[in-house]
Parts: C-alpha cells; sequence; structure tokens
C-alpha cells in the first residue's frame, strides 16, 4: 500500500443547540462577516433569524451575500470576493448545503486575488491564502463541510470545475441534524446519492490498501440504505438525519482514501452533464452509478464487486462471485431509482445524446486513464448512451 498524510483540522460542533458557540468561534478571527446563503430557505426555516441574534450578540459586524445557486456560479464567487474587498471582512460564515459551502470556499480564496475568481479554477491562479471560513450545514450530502474542495460552474464557457486547495478546508462545522428536517425529500434522496458516491469512488479501487478502511466504507454505505429510506418517510427524525449527517462528512473528507491514488469516474462525467444541463449533482451520479458499474464489470475486477455484494448488500456469500457482483448492481439500482424514487435515465430529464462527445472529451481530460477501469472518450460515450 502506499504511504499517506492525514490532517482534517475542521472543528465540529455535532448536534442540537450548538449555535450559542457560533459568535465565540466568529470572534477568533475578526468583527466583520460575511455571511453567505442560498435562495432564502434558512429565513423561513427561522434559522436565519438564530444565526443573526448570535452574530449579533457577539458584538460582530454583519454583511450579505445570498442567492448562491444549487451548482454555484463563479459570479457569485465575484461578488462575494468584491464584497470581502471592499469591507475588509474578516470571516466568511456559510449556511446551507455543499453549494453555499463551496462557493463560499472560492470567495475566500478570490478575496486575496486579482481578476476574475475563474482564474483560481482554471488555475491560472494558485491559491495560497484564503479567509477563514465557519459554516452550519444545513444539507447531507456534498460533505463540503468537512473538506478543503469545492466545484463552481461558468455558465458563459458551460464548465463546471472542482479544485481542492488546503487553506480552503473550513475552520469550524456546526452540524445540527435538526437543520436538515425541512429538506425535501428530492434533495434528501439526491444528497443520498451523492454520498454514496463519494464512497464507491474510492471503494471501487484496484489498489491494494488497508482493510480496515474498506471495513469503514461499507458501514458508511450500509449506513446509508438503511437510513435514507427512514428520512425520506420520516423528515424529522434525528437518528436518521444525524446518522446521514455524520456519513455526508466521513465520505469524503479524506479518512476513507488511505493510499488510494486512483483517480474517480463518476464525477468527472456528472460535471459534464450538469455544466450543460445544470441538473442536480446527486441524480446525475444517480444515473450514472450502476451503468459505470456494469461496464466495468469483467473477471479482473469482479472480487471487488463480490466484497461489496456480500459485505455491504448481503448477498449469499456462497453464490459464484460473477454473479454475486450483478446481483450488487441490481440492488444498488434498486436502491437509487426505487426506494430513493430518482429518476433512472438522462431521457427523462429532456438530456439526448448530441453533447456526448464533447462531455466525453472533457470528462477524460480529468485522469480517467487513471479510474478504477481506465475509460478513453468512447468509453465515456457508451456509458453515457446506456443512461439514456
Amino acid at each position: 500500500m502506499n504511504s499517506f498524510v492525514y490532517d482534517i483540522p475542521t472543528k465540529v460542533y455535532f448536534g442540537e443547540d450548538q449555535l450559542k458557540f457560533l459568535g465565540e468561534e466568529l470572534s477568533k478571527y475578526g468583527k466583520k462577516v460575511l455571511l453567505t446563503y442560498g435562495g432564502g430557505t434558512i429565513k423561513k426555516t427561522g434559522l436565519y433569524d438564530k444565526v443573526v441574534a448570535e452574530v449579533k450578540k457577539a458584538g460582530l459586524e454583519l454583511f450579505e451575500l445570498s442567492g448562491i445557486e444549487p451548482n454555484p456560479r463563479v459570479a457569485s464567487v465575484n461578488a462575494g470576493a468584491d464584497i470581502c474587498k471592499k469591507e475588509k471582512i474578516d470571516v466568511l460564515l456559510a449556511v446551507g448545503g455543499g453549494s453555499v459551502i463551496d462557493c463560499t470556499k472560492f470567495i475566500g480564496a478570490a478575496a486575496f486575488t486579482d481578476g476574475d475568481a475563474w482564474d483560481i479554477l482554471t488555475e491560472k491562479t494558485i491559491v495560497e491564502k484564503c479567509l477563514p471560513i465557519i459554516d452550519i450545514l444545513t444539507l447531507s450530502a456534498t460533505g463540503s463541510e468537512m473538506d478543503s474542495g469545492g466545484v463552481i460552474s461558468n455558465p458563459e464557457t458551460k464548465d463546471k470545475i472542482g479544485m481542492m486547495y488546503p487553506v480552503m478546508q473550513p475552520k469550524v462545522s456546526f452540524l445540527d441534524p435538526t437543520n436538515t428536517y425541512t429538506v425535501s425529500k428530492y434533495q434528501t434522496a439526491c444528497g443520498a446519492a451523492d454520498m454514496l458516491n463519494h464512497i464507491l469512488e474510492v471503494y471501487f479501487n484496484m489498489n491494494q490498501d488497508l482493510f480496515m478502511l474498506d471495513t469503514v466504507m461499507e458501514g458508511l454505505m450500509r449506513t446509508i440504505l438503511k437510513y435514507a429510506p427512514i428520512a425520506l418517510e420520516k423528515p424529522d427524525d434525528y437518528e436518521a438525519r444525524a446518522n446521514l449527517m455524520w456519513t455526508s462528512s466521513w465520505a469524503i473528507n479524506g479518512f476513507v482514501n488511505g493510499g488510494k491514488r486512483q483517480a474517480w469516474s463518476c464525477h468527472p462525467m456528472e460535471h459534464e452533464i450538469s455544466a450543460i444541463y445544470d441538473i442536480t449533482h446527486g441524480l446525475g451520479l444517480a444515473i450514472l452509478t450502476p451503468r459505470w458499474l456494469t461496464y466495468c464489470l469483467d473477471e479482473t475486477r469482479v472480487a471487488k464487486y463480490y466484497q461489496f455484494g456480500v459485505n455491504v448488500f448481503g448477498i449469499d456469500a456462497s453464490l459464484q462471485p460473477m454473479e454475486v457482483a450483478k446481483k450488487s448492481i441490481e440492488l444498488t439500482s434498486d436502491f437509487l431509482f426505487k426506494t430513493l424514487g430518482l429518476q433512472s435515465t438522462l431521457s427523462e430529464l429532456g438530456i439526448d445524446s448530441s453533447n456526448f462527445e464533447h462531455m466525453a472529451k472533457k470528462s477524460v481530460a480529468g485522469g480517467l486513464a487513471y479510474a478504477f477501469k481506465p475509460l478513453d472518450e468512447s468509453d465515456v460515450v457508451n456509458i453515457f448512451t446506456m443512461c439514456l
């Protein structure tokens, strides 16, 4: 196995009634706070008023940027960076899901650069500094609350690019499962699909690594399979929401990666779909994942599918490996499309094959030659076609 470095310095306040520590944590970084959020749901739920009250009680000056999009745009990053520069902001407070937190990370980085924030995503500008970020999570999905990465879209170029910089790691995350009670069934389902795929992208790997990490990933996946259906039926079930929230953080904070060096597959492909069609990220991953698993299955890789099927779905270990593998893919599809109720094809979303070659070319540029199964442009087109 490969050696690795593990460093996740985010401080987490998990559970109810933790916002009483918000002012204390913000005050460690200065007096001027930029609050970032999306379409205003936090005002309807009352969370906005609670946050503002804590900020004011701490004697801090508050500025706001609202309207951050579900697939955050570079224009929002630029707008936030402009506020930071003009008002000399000390600390950023992101309240929302992964899109808000992603956008806020790049706002913090762009505050120290000149020019367009898109230069950061295209690596014309290298990030060396970032304003401190504190977040309050309202949607279990992307894990952005506990990692140093983010994904930003540029509608003008039809690009969607993800980058990671250690300085963008949130300093503090407030994870209160009750803040996810009002999340819709659809977004809850998409979030479950997203976090499941984060684990699968690492789990399906040809690198030999720690047995312990595979068992952790299997436990995380079983947690999603168990609690996502409960959250769908009982949105205010604290145990279900808490398990999903903590799973979303640990699915992608780097812990399960160990020493693996293999490139991810479904994420680069999905980014190209949502860059053009602006669909929900988790939905795109749900549609891609079982087709990708099917396309990659062969005698060389069947052992991993067998392990997945037996240890995650409880399939009879006495069956032939290939039978277990195919059954595991079938059960994954059933979970995504029947249990979660997500749409199962690109055609249902009004997406045809007209952009497949273009999307495949850009997907492969992300390093798919080094994926679980090496993929070239024709392979990616085939996978997209399977999703129609």
